[in-house]
């Protein structure tokens, strides 16, 4: 299944604020931690994990410190700001009523989500 841009785009402030709750990540960590979390369904790259990073340290959301890893490598480590873990908290209250909202939208439809759309027709007003 793909994931549409436009989805990945909203969600992907939430997630990355999310994953550095658990901890300070640097880029490569936190795209296998989406792979990771998503049972590998959302395939992030670096042209898209980047600006959000770069993004959310303009808004004072997250910090970042270069570090030199065991291997000589430096890395860029994100750390999450007390106002990053304020944005977070609002970002998971927005998306409990998105989730909600969609999720009583189907429930009225009876629509069950299943990739057969022979399996789960659509009623129509009236039907």
């Amino acid at each position: 299944m793909e994931i549409g841009k436009d989805l990945i785009a909203a969600s992907s402030t939430p997630i990355v604020l999310a994953i550095l709750a658990e901890g300070d990540s640097y880029g490569y960590a936190i795209l296998t931690r989406v792979r990771e979390v998503s049972g590998g369904r959302m395939e992030w790259t670096d042209g898209m994990l980047y600006p959000v990073l770069h993004r959310l340290e303009r808004l004072g959301h997250v910090e970042a410190r270069w570090e030199v890893a065991e291997s000589g490598r430096r890395r860029k480590y994100y750390h999450l700001t007390s106002q990053g873990r304020a944005q977070l908290a609002e970002e998971s209250r927005q998306w409990k009523v998105v989730d909600a909202t969609l999720r009583g939208i189907w429930s009225e439809l009876r629509l069950t989500l299943s990739p057969s759309p022979a399996a789960s027709p659509l009623r129509t007003a009236g039907t």
